[in-house]
């Protein structure tokens, strides 16, 4: 019965050549085709020149933003190999960059550890650029070739001399069809990602410069991941000044681990495989975790430090205050996808429990008082642990995170639709009036905050669940909260913070992202919390029924607009008055500043504040998750002079009316 359009024959099946399949679909290798996946064609280059430092062939790694929006990589590793690859017939260069799965890194190639998987890095980044410029220094020649859109555009061009002994350096446009949301390099991020592989790489150099501005760092540690955990640490108080530290080989891999403890009550974990972090963890981790805490528990029973009577202590509980950076190298890496958020290989998770126990046991039985404040920590997390349990457990009893019975200060939208639905967190009962009058209630929700909320860099769960603010907030997100919590509860796409634009507000709003950043950090990672942006100032015209007022959110808008109105007036002949007030000059009957979300009117606050289609949110984001750390510890932890230095250091440079987030 198949007609002629349910026809189906090889006619229908398109095959893909080359490169077509990454510009057909890029996010396919390299995640996303935003800002994120723009930036991940700088690592999937730089890994090559990282791969050759392991390896021990290299010593310094120059990352270059150019002018013209380009970037280049160079390194002073072995160069690409230029001779004929025997399977392609074209030079080993050429088929490097533009055939899928072809590199070093496969079998008995190159490496005995990379970092690149799948060896589609340079192909992909040259799939996905306008232009790219290979040229690889060997034999005291130069091979010079060039690629459009992924193809060359050259034969491969060799001359005599080159600028150094041996070597290679990739130059590429990204393509703007591709990257349709920028593409433009963020130096921050190249700077951080510089420094994480200096510090992996112990005795290797890597610069980074941006011709844009002049901006240049370098970046070389000779403590490796060590140095790593010190600045990890840094600002936070520790429990001892050592460092844990190991590097030992088991069998064909590599097992590095550094950790110190601090008296926070949040771990900081950085996972590596072949230089590569491992976000979402691994065997690696696995290993790790097991061998930490059996081999403190096993320390606190043969010292007498946990009674006969008393329960061992839990992977949770041997974390808290726990920073610690793991990096394995290993010859076949089985990353998650082309991303390589985790860790696959199980043979990796025995090496490391293997290293752990032995070296972290020797470490315990070698220095008696670190080993005690260790367990200590440990055992005051696992008393705060089950207080926590049974302040949660009383919280359940009363039905307090059950989605039926939300807090009653909760004005709660009708629609049961997540992806429509808002959560606007409002500072003061007079705003959450007027937000609960002016809102659209099928949408958005509204909760009250009265006063500030507990400071939560300082603070375990069970004080967090005696706190009501905090506990009707959990309620209303219906994630729940420590090991209860689940992403996928979450009630509202939109979790809005509305505070006013003074310090107060400002103190209120970081109370808030300090308790998302240490507690629900998912929930700021999938993009749900926000920040509301209400207008400073009110231009007012007119009364009555004509009454008309233009809202301004900075002083900056403000002077604009005025200036702006009375030139405007100026050139239609109006007279201008210089000795009158400046919103009378451009034309205004008054000018108010809004102090506070409480002096707007329920309309004033829809129009600005919360109507989709008039109001500013700013997107909370973690860009760098190390600095973001690093500066709650500063703003919200309890050293009084690193606080201070911090607002002393940025006081001249801001203005309240300004800031932006």
């Amino acid at each position: 019965m198949a007609g002629k359009a349910e026809e189906y024959d090889s006619s229908e099946i398109r095959v893909l050549e080359g490169l077509e399949p990454v510009r057909l679909r890029p996010g396919m290798y390299i995640g996303s085709t935003g800002y994120d996946g723009l930036h991940h064609l700088i690592k999937e280059i730089a890994d090559n020149s990282i791969d050759e430092a392991i390896a021990g062939f290299a010593n310094k790694v120059d990352i270059t933003i150019l002018n013209d929006g380009g970037i280049r990589i160079d390194d002073n590793g072995r160069g690409i190999p230029v001779d004929i690859h025997p399977k392609t017939k074209k030079s080993t260069l050429e088929t490097v960059l533009t055939v899928l799965h072809a590199g070093g890194k496969f079998g008995d190639g190159g490496y005995k550890v990379s970092s690149g998987l799948h060896g589609v890095g340079s192909s992909v980044v040259n799939a996905l650029s306008t232009h790219m410029v290979a040229e690889v220094y060997r034999d005291g020649k130069t091979h010079h070739i060039e690629f459009d859109l992924g193809k060359p555009t050259m034969e491969l061009q060799v001359t005599k001399g080159s600028p150094r002994e041996s070597g290679t350096s990739i130059t590429f446009y990204p393509d703007p069809s591709i990257f349709k949301e920028t593409t433009t390099f963020d130096y921050n991020w190249v700077s951080n990602y510089a420094r994480h592989q200096a510090y992996l790489t112990k005795g290797i150099l890597i610069t980074v410069t941006d011709e844009r501005n002049g901006a240049h760092e370098s970046f070389y540690f000779e403590g490796g991941i060590k140095s790593y955990v010190k600045r990890l640490n840094s600002g936070k108080e520790v429990l001892t000044d050592d460092i844990f530290y190991v590097e030992r080989q088991v069998k064909d891999a590599m097992v590095e681990i550094a950790l110190q403890y601090n008296d926070s009550y949040a771990e900081t974990m950085k996972p590596f495989a072949n230089n590569v972090l491992t976000p979402d963890g691994g065997m690696h981790v696995v290993g790790f975790r097991t061998g930490l805490t059996r081999t403190v528990n096993d320390y606190a029973r043969k010292n007498g430090l946990l009674k006969e009577k008393e329960d061992n202590l839990t992977g949770d509980d041997i974390k808290e205050g726990l920073t610690a950076v793991i990096l394995v190298k290993l010859p076949d890496p089985q990353f998650e996808g082309q991303t390589k958020n985790k860790l696959g290989n199980p043979e990796i998770r025995g090496y490391v429990d293997k290293v752990m126990t032995e070296y972290f046991g020797y470490y315990l039985e070698e220095n008696p008082a670190i080993a005690k404040k260790i367990v200590s920590k440990a055992t005051l997390a696992a008393r705060a642990r089950k207080a926590a349990r049974a302040a949660r457990d009383n919280v359940i009893r009363k039905g307090a995170f059950e989605g039926l019975n939300l807090p009653s200060k909760l004005a709660d939208c009708s629609s049961r639709n997540r992806e429509d639905c808002e959560l606007f967190i409002v500072e003061g009962n007079s705003a959450a009036g007027s937000a609960k009058e002016g809102r659209n209630p099928q949408i958005q929700a509204i909760l009250p905050l009265r006063g500030k909320v507990l400071n939560t860099e300082r603070a375990r769960l069970d004080k967090m669940l005696a706190n009501q603010e905090l506990v009707s907030l959990i309620k209303g997100l219906g994630v729940g909260i420590g090991d209860q919590f689940n992403i996928d509860g979450l009630r509202y796409d939109k979790i809005i913070f509305m505070t006013d634009a003074d310090v107060d507000g400002l103190h209120i709003a970081t109370l808030l992202m300090t308790f998302f950043f240490r507690y629900m950090p998912q929930v700021i990672e999938e993009g749900h919390v926000y920040l509301a942006k209400p207008p400073l100032f009110g231009l007012i015209k007119g009364t009555g029924n004509t009454r008309k007022i233009d809202y301004l959110y900075d002083e900056v808008a403000l002077e604009n607009k005025l200036t702006e109105k009375i030139e405007e007036r100026r050139k239609n002949g109006t007279k201008i008055d210089e000795t009158q007030e400046r919103f009378k000059q451009a034309g205004y009957t008054a000018q108010q500043r809004f102090k506070g979300l409480g002096e707007m009117d329920a309309k004033q606050l829809w129009e600005t504040t919360m109507d989709p289609e008039n109001r500013i949110l700013v997107k909370v984001h973690v860009e760098d998750a190390e600095k973001a750390d690093a500066v709650f510890t500063k703003l919200m932890g309890d050293q009084v002079e690193l606080r201070k230095n911090f607002i002393q250091a940025g006081a001249a440079s801001v203005n309240l009316d300004d800031l932006d987030f």
